[in-house]
Protein backbone atom coordinates (compact mmCIF):
# COMPACT_ATOMS: atom_id res chain seq x y z
CA UNK A 1 0.00 0.00 0.00
CA UNK A 2 3.12 2.46 0.69
CA UNK A 3 3.86 2.25 -2.73
CA UNK A 4 0.71 3.40 -4.26
CA UNK A 5 0.22 6.06 -1.44
CA UNK A 6 4.23 7.81 -2.05
CA UNK A 7 3.60 7.62 -6.28
CA UNK A 8 0.30 9.08 -6.00
CA UNK A 9 1.50 11.79 -3.43
CA UNK A 10 4.06 12.75 -6.05
CA UNK A 11 2.14 12.46 -8.63
CA UNK A 12 -0.52 14.89 -7.34
CA UNK A 13 1.65 17.61 -7.45
CA UNK A 14 2.63 17.29 -11.26
CA UNK A 15 -0.87 16.53 -12.46
CA UNK A 16 -2.47 19.52 -11.35
CA UNK A 17 -0.06 21.63 -12.85
CA UNK A 18 -1.45 19.79 -16.22
CA UNK A 19 -5.00 19.24 -16.86
CA UNK A 20 -6.20 15.81 -18.76
CA UNK A 21 -3.65 13.73 -16.75
CA UNK A 22 -3.98 10.14 -15.82
CA UNK A 23 -3.42 7.85 -12.69
CA UNK A 24 -3.85 4.28 -13.44
CA UNK A 25 -3.87 2.14 -10.17
CA UNK A 26 -2.65 -1.61 -11.04
CA UNK A 27 -4.41 -4.51 -8.64
CA UNK A 28 -5.61 -7.45 -7.87
CA UNK A 29 -9.29 -7.96 -8.75
CA UNK A 30 -12.18 -5.24 -9.72
CA UNK A 31 -14.38 -3.15 -6.80
CA UNK A 32 -17.09 -5.41 -7.58
CA UNK A 33 -14.80 -8.84 -7.29
CA UNK A 34 -13.32 -7.74 -3.99
CA UNK A 35 -16.61 -6.39 -2.61
CA UNK A 36 -17.87 -9.57 -2.75
CA UNK A 37 -15.34 -12.35 -1.88
CA UNK A 38 -12.96 -12.62 1.03
CA UNK A 39 -9.45 -12.90 -0.09
CA UNK A 40 -7.45 -15.21 1.62
CA UNK A 41 -6.75 -13.20 4.61
CA UNK A 42 -8.05 -9.56 6.09
CA UNK A 43 -4.02 -7.93 5.57
CA UNK A 44 -3.89 -9.77 1.82
CA UNK A 45 -7.52 -8.52 1.33
CA UNK A 46 -6.55 -4.72 2.56
CA UNK A 47 -3.70 -4.75 0.55
CA UNK A 48 -5.38 -5.54 -2.85
CA UNK A 49 -8.38 -3.25 -2.46
CA UNK A 50 -5.79 -0.13 -1.29
CA UNK A 51 -5.75 0.50 -4.99
CA UNK A 52 -8.89 0.03 -6.10
CA UNK A 53 -9.99 2.68 -3.00
CA UNK A 54 -7.25 5.27 -4.09
CA UNK A 55 -8.56 5.36 -7.36
CA UNK A 56 -12.18 5.97 -6.21
CA UNK A 57 -10.85 8.32 -3.63
CA UNK A 58 -8.49 10.06 -6.03
CA UNK A 59 -11.65 11.32 -8.49
CA UNK A 60 -12.20 13.98 -5.61
CA UNK A 61 -8.71 15.73 -5.64
CA UNK A 62 -8.24 15.28 -9.54
CA UNK A 63 -11.80 16.86 -10.43
CA UNK A 64 -10.44 20.49 -10.38
CA UNK A 65 -7.79 19.16 -12.91
CA UNK A 66 -9.95 16.86 -15.22
CA UNK A 67 -7.43 14.05 -14.22
CA UNK A 68 -8.49 10.69 -13.98
CA UNK A 69 -7.78 7.88 -11.86
CA UNK A 70 -8.60 4.65 -12.51
CA UNK A 71 -7.91 0.98 -11.42
CA UNK A 72 -7.23 -1.94 -13.69
CA UNK A 73 -6.72 -5.35 -13.11
CA UNK A 74 -4.92 -7.59 -14.93
CA UNK A 75 -6.26 -11.26 -15.62
CA UNK A 76 -4.71 -14.35 -14.58
CA UNK A 77 -1.51 -12.70 -15.86
CA UNK A 78 0.68 -14.55 -17.76
CA UNK A 79 4.50 -13.22 -16.41
CA UNK A 80 7.32 -15.44 -16.86
CA UNK A 81 7.18 -16.91 -13.15
CA UNK A 82 3.76 -18.21 -13.89
CA UNK A 83 4.83 -19.46 -17.17
CA UNK A 84 7.35 -20.97 -15.59
CA UNK A 85 5.24 -23.03 -12.91
CA UNK A 86 3.28 -24.18 -15.28
CA UNK A 87 6.78 -25.47 -17.38
CA UNK A 88 5.88 -23.33 -20.41
CA UNK A 89 6.62 -19.93 -21.75
CA UNK A 90 5.66 -17.46 -23.96
CA UNK A 91 5.47 -19.85 -27.47
CA UNK A 92 4.30 -23.00 -25.78
CA UNK A 93 1.80 -21.77 -23.09
CA UNK A 94 -1.55 -22.66 -24.69
CA UNK A 95 -0.27 -26.39 -23.75
CA UNK A 96 -0.72 -25.67 -20.19
CA UNK A 97 -4.58 -26.31 -21.08
CA UNK A 98 -4.55 -29.88 -20.63
CA UNK A 99 -3.31 -29.12 -16.98
CA UNK A 100 -5.82 -25.99 -16.26
CA UNK A 101 -8.18 -25.16 -19.33
CA UNK A 102 -9.31 -22.19 -17.05
CA UNK A 103 -5.78 -20.51 -17.11
CA UNK A 104 -5.71 -20.61 -20.91
CA UNK A 105 -9.36 -19.06 -21.12
CA UNK A 106 -8.96 -16.59 -19.03
CA UNK A 107 -5.04 -15.72 -18.80
CA UNK A 108 -3.33 -12.41 -20.85
CA UNK A 109 0.11 -11.72 -21.21
CA UNK A 110 1.75 -8.44 -19.76
CA UNK A 111 1.47 -6.75 -23.15
CA UNK A 112 -2.04 -7.30 -23.20
CA UNK A 113 -2.92 -4.92 -20.11
CA UNK A 114 -0.10 -2.44 -21.47
CA UNK A 115 -2.04 -1.85 -24.66
CA UNK A 116 -5.41 -1.19 -22.55
CA UNK A 117 -3.47 1.44 -20.28
CA UNK A 118 -2.02 2.69 -23.68
CA UNK A 119 -5.47 2.75 -25.02
CA UNK A 120 -6.97 4.68 -21.59
CA UNK A 121 -4.26 7.11 -21.78
CA UNK A 122 -4.78 8.50 -25.41
CA UNK A 123 -8.48 8.28 -24.80
CA UNK A 124 -9.66 11.88 -25.03
CA UNK A 125 -12.74 11.12 -23.27
CA UNK A 126 -11.11 9.16 -20.40
CA UNK A 127 -12.11 11.74 -17.87
CA UNK A 128 -15.73 9.61 -18.06
CA UNK A 129 -13.76 6.84 -16.75
CA UNK A 130 -12.47 8.30 -13.46
CA UNK A 131 -13.42 6.26 -10.38
CA UNK A 132 -13.50 3.09 -12.34
CA UNK A 133 -12.60 -0.07 -11.77
CA UNK A 134 -12.55 -2.94 -14.24
CA UNK A 135 -10.38 -6.24 -15.61
CA UNK A 136 -8.24 -6.02 -18.54
CA UNK A 137 -10.48 -7.21 -20.80
CA UNK A 138 -13.05 -4.38 -20.31
CA UNK A 139 -10.39 -1.32 -22.15
CA UNK A 140 -9.55 -4.34 -24.67
CA UNK A 141 -13.35 -4.64 -25.81
CA UNK A 142 -13.74 -1.11 -25.84
CA UNK A 143 -10.61 -0.09 -27.73
CA UNK A 144 -10.69 -3.29 -29.80
CA UNK A 145 -7.30 -4.02 -28.64
CA UNK A 146 -6.01 -7.74 -29.03
CA UNK A 147 -3.74 -9.81 -26.81
CA UNK A 148 -0.41 -10.85 -29.04
CA UNK A 149 -1.63 -14.22 -30.04
CA UNK A 150 -5.05 -12.65 -31.08
CA UNK A 151 -7.25 -13.41 -28.28
CA UNK A 152 -9.36 -11.01 -26.33
CA UNK A 153 -9.18 -12.65 -22.84
CA UNK A 154 -11.48 -11.59 -20.25
CA UNK A 155 -11.19 -12.88 -16.28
Amino acid sequence: MKTHRVTSHHLLALLSRKPAGLILEVTDGTRECNDSNHRVSTFYDLVKDAPLRMAFTLVHELRPHRCTAVAVSPGRLRSEMVLENYGVDETTWKSSTAEDGHFAAISDSPRFVSRGVAALAADPSVFARTGASFCSGGPARDYGITDVDGSVPDC
